[in-house]
């Protein structure tokens, strides 16, 4: 077996373990986003998801991030959320307790405002990763990760991913995801998902490192039992 058919039983070993793990909504969620069709709520969310998730656990976003949306108008458009700017602020800190990410997601929604949402889509269609690095709070990792959400075909390099790559020969992260949507058909973006949650739920690269090793028989009856 060759180290890209060894990736690949990886690959998809990973994402049956996630789908019987009950992951599968995040997988068909990002299967859905169609790039060119995101509208002025969908940038308004993501972008606020991307900006709370950086520096913090997914898990801990995840949790007060309706609460969240609720404060700011479920993200319905970017002239609500500026007009009731000074309530939405005091309602999402109590919800959650960071105002530089606060103040962000609501420099956000004046951008928006303020360019209008039609030509900073226009922007974001023609040159994704660097427009979206214009938002406040997104820089060039997380552009990747915005970029995704919005339906572009990339992957974000993030430590989970990074560790990925290096754990199998990759020069970095867009290689792999590359690689891998290539040999299984899996769009990249779905690639970064099935990898990220694999090593978010699993917690640990052994289970990258066993398989994509070549075990005797025995030890590979043995190791089933892991995942």
């Amino acid at each position: 077996m060759n180290l890209e058919q060894r990736e690949v039983r990886f690959y998809r070993t990973a994402k049956e373990s996630l789908l019987s793990a009950g992951f599968a909504s995040e997988i068909d969620w990002q299967l859905e986003q169609n790039f060119g069709a995101f509208t002025e709520t969908d940038l308004l969310r993501e972008s606020a998801w991307v900006i709370l998730c950086s520096g913090f656990r997914e898990a801990v976003v995840r949790r007060c991030f309706d609460v969240i949306s609720l404060c700011l108008c479920d993200w319905e458009s970017a002239a609500d959320i500026c007009n009731s700017a000074p309530l939405c602020r005091s309602t999402a800190l109590a919800a959650f307790g960071n105002r530089q990410k606060i103040d962000a997601i609501l420099g956000t929604a004046a951008m928006v405002n303020r360019l209008g949402f039609a030509q900073l889509k226009q922007n974001i269609l023609r040159d994704p990763i660097c427009s979206v690095q214009l938002l406040p709070f997104i820089g060039p990792i997380t552009a990747f990760h915005l970029a995704k959400n919005l339906g572009y075909a990339t992957a974000k390099p993030d430590r989970h991913l990074v560790r990925i790559a290096g754990t199998l020969g990759y020069e970095d992260v867009h290689q792999l995801c590359s690689s891998l949507s290539q040999a299984t058909g899996d769009p990249i973006q779905v690639v970064d998902v099935v990898l990220w949650r694999y090593a978010e739920h699993k917690g640990s690269l052994d289970h990258i490192r066993i398989h994509t090793q070549t075990p005797s028989s025995s030890a590979a009856s043995a190791l089933q039992g892991r995942f």
